[in-house]
């Protein structure tokens, strides 16, 4: 009996040691993953609205933070919030990221980028995919932001677009311009439009939206007064593109843009900036800003001046429009979705 009840306490004993032993490994790693918790930087991504090119720019940020090493849920904590359109939404929500304690933050598209650059000016910004900076009062200098802003500058390839046009239709004389009356990047980019259909000897038609509500009434307007349609990189038609280009197709006019995705939507043709990739080169940027390899203020905005011919071989089949043979040399050939 007495043996008996000196293995019980050595058993008893047993347990309460093993008992200590698990509680004081499970606190270590509760500890450790709190650590880890608290070592998580956060990326807060605000966009504009939703629409194809711009969700391939947010896409490819992501991609881009990934290339780097930065990856939601490992090593970082990604916060998105999307404005829908709605610029009292992109003012509250560039406060929300704040509050989240957002290490850097990345504005998808103008609109987002200037709530976000009036939210604050000590976070770091990546303005990604901005038309005009320097006009929307992003930055003074591309080379040396001095702020706490900089990011992808998407200089669109306008001279290359008109060139490819004028090709195409040697004997057009008058061209539409459709624009969001509120977009301070496709005002930049019509006005060098202009300046280079002018130029090159047609007249000009400009046609101003105040919202996606006007586009089938302007859309019809400008194919009776017009030869052929020109769009501006522009959130507000891209959100409503498939309205644009019903009333094109019923009048039988093309339409040229300027994103490389929009094609296949039904433009006829552009020399076009592939979104996803502009997205990469915005996520690496903030990729560096989180590693301390970079600050805003010393990096010069990457400009990106150039794109690629594309052109919709089943649009012009459909409109009745024969591409000719040296542009098909050069340009990617789409079918239209």
């Amino acid at each position: 009996m007495k043996n008996k009840g000196i293995i019980g306490s050595i058993i008893a004993l047993a347990v309460v040691l093993i008992g200590v032993f698990a509680y004081q490994m499970g606190s270590r790693q509760t500890g450790a993953a709190t650590d880890n918790k608290e070592e998580l930087k956060t990326v807060g991504i605000l966009q504009f609205i939703s629409h194809p090119s711009l969700d391939q720019i947010k896409d490819g940020v992501i991609k881009g933070l990934k290339d780097e090493g930065y990856e939601d849920g490992k090593n970082i904590k990604i916060e998105f919030l999307n404005g829908q359109g709605d610029q009292s939404k992109l003012n509250s929500m560039s406060q929300q990221l704040l509050e989240k304690n957002s290490d850097v933050l990345i504005g998808v598209a103008t609109p987002a980028a200037k709530a976000l650059a009036n939210a604050t000016s000590d976070t770091p910004i990546i303005m990604s995919a901005i038309s005009d900076p320097i006009g929307a009062g992003l930055v003074t200098d591309l080379e040396k932001p001095g702020g706490n802003i900089t990011g992808v500058n998407n200089l669109t390839p306008v001279d290359q677009q008109l060139d490819m046009a004028m090709e195409m239709f040697p004997e057009a004389k008058t061209v539409g311009m459709i624009y969001s009356s509120s977009e301070e990047n496709s005002k930049s980019q019509i006005d060098r439009a202009e300046k280079r259909a002018t130029k090159d000897g047609l007249t000009v038609k400009k046609y101003a939206i105040s919202s996606s509500n006007d586009i089938a009434q302007i859309t019809q307007q400008a194919c009776q007064e017009t030869d052929y349609l020109y769009i501006p990189q522009d959130n507000t038609i891209a959100s409503a593109f498939q309205t644009m280009i019903n009333e094109s197709d019923k009048a039988k006019k093309p339409v040229f843009v300027s994103v490389d995705n929009m094609v296949k939507e039904g433009g006829i043709a552009t020399v076009g900036q592939n979104q996803f990739e502009l997205g990469v080169e915005s996520g690496k940027m903030a990729a560096d800003v989180l590693s301390g390899k970079s600050k805003p203020a010393s990096t010069p905005v990457n400009v990106i001046d150039y794109g690629d011919m594309i052109i919709n071989e089943d649009k012009a089949k459909e409109l009745g429009i024969t591409i000719p043979e040296k542009i098909k040399e050069k340009a990617e050939v789409v079918k239209g979705e």
